[in-house]
């Protein structure tokens, strides 16, 4: 084992607005040893589109090789969007619309390998606010999110299969292995 932190389990979600919001977050996550999920504003995916988010997804991972995150498109309740953002393939799709539309789309984001959300996940950190900041200041605030929201390996307490986190996470508990 190492010395290893992990952030709590789901991994804290951050809307971002700007390329360098998601770097700042990325080097944040880096630095804080955690997994985060880079999410869209409120239905970028109908104003903004797929291919923008995609693009500023992988700019983003390109700059921070080494940060592991997730990426969630929010297409509102438009069907439209969020079934180009599945043909798109972009790995999380947020569709908040009628449940008969969201199971068809469900259907066809598992063709595509793509996972459709129904439910806007709990928000840590909107960085609109943040819209002309600074990149280190961007950082700085994400890495304080971030550290807040560090869990340390028990010792002796195996990860739970898939989960990604010990079963028995103390918040701020250090161990040594």
């Amino acid at each position: 084992m190492r010395d290893e932190a992990l952030c709590a389990n789901p991994p804290p979600v951050i809307v971002v607005y700007t390329l360098a919001h998601a770097v700042g977050a990325l080097t944040a996550a880096v630095r804080a040893r955690c997994a985060i999920v880079l999410s869209s504003a409120p239905e970028a995916g109908v104003y903004a589109g797929p291919g923008w988010f995609r693009a500023l997804i992988a700019a983003a991972r390109d700059a921070v090789p080494t940060a592991r995150c997730s990426a969630l498109l929010d297409c509102g309740g438009e069907a439209g969007a969020a079934l180009a953002a599945i043909r798109a393939e972009i790995e999380c799709v947020l569709f908040t619309g009628r449940g008969d539309v969201a199971a068809r789309l469900a259907d066809i984001a598992r063709r595509h390998g793509v996972r459709l959300e129904t439910a806007r996940p709990a928000v840590a950190l909107d960085l609109g606010d943040d819209f002309f900041a600074a990149p280190e200041q961007i950082e700085r605030h994400c890495f304080r999110l971030l550290s807040r929201c560090i869990v340390r390996r028990v010792p002796g307490a195996a990860p739970e299969s898939g989960s990604g986190a010990p079963p028995a996470c103390r918040p701020g508990e250090d161990w040594r292995g």
